[in-house]
């Protein structure tokens, strides 16, 4: 039986995660070859979906299988908040897990600011993906974070298989 890995991806409101996890997993899918599966977190209960435009609408249009769950609902359709571990089994078989937001979860973190870094987020995160917005000098970062191109997809990629977390 081959790895599965999950990595999450955190950071406030129009930082670019969804962009991101966009572009990662189109490269996973047609250039590694590899199924993805996607959970995104709508912690305020307001996810539309089929609504071209839409993140859900976005991530299905990637080829991957994707959940998306809030604490009223998980959507492939069910009508009660499930666990990480049930909506993992949701997905069948994938070998990356791609996890948007739910930080307390314990996975890898890449966490994508623009503009500024909230320093809040230093305990949640394993990497920073950051753009040319960011004066990282200006921040005293944690060393044990590495730090990413939040353009270059393929850094954003080698980082993942290199750290992501191993699933039974």
């Amino acid at each position: 039986m081959k790895k599965r890995l999950a990595v999450a991806f955190t950071g406030p409101s129009d930082s670019g995660k969804t962009t991101l996890i966009l572009k990662v997993a189109r490269k996973l899918i047609h250039e590694y070859h590899l199924h993805v599966a996607i959970i995104k977190n709508d912690p305020k209960d307001k996810a539309q979906f089929d609504v071209p435009g839409k993140d859900s609408y976005k991530f299905s249009d990637t080829g991957a299988e994707v959940v998306v769950t809030s604490p009223t609902r998980t959507t492939l359709f069910s009508q009660r908040h499930k666990e990480l571990d049930e909506i993992i089994t949701l997905f069948g078989e994938f070998d990356i897990l791609l996890v948007e937001g739910l930080k307390n979860l314990p996975l890898p973190r890449i966490s994508i600011f623009r503009d500024f870094i909230d320093t809040d987020y230093f305990p949640y995160m394993n990497a920073l993906a950051i753009d040319e917005t960011i004066r990282i000098d200006d921040y005293n970062l944690p060393h044990t974070i590495d730090i990413l191109d939040l353009n270059n997809a393929d850094s954003v990629i080698d980082w993942i298989l290199k750290n992501a977390k191993v699933l039974p």
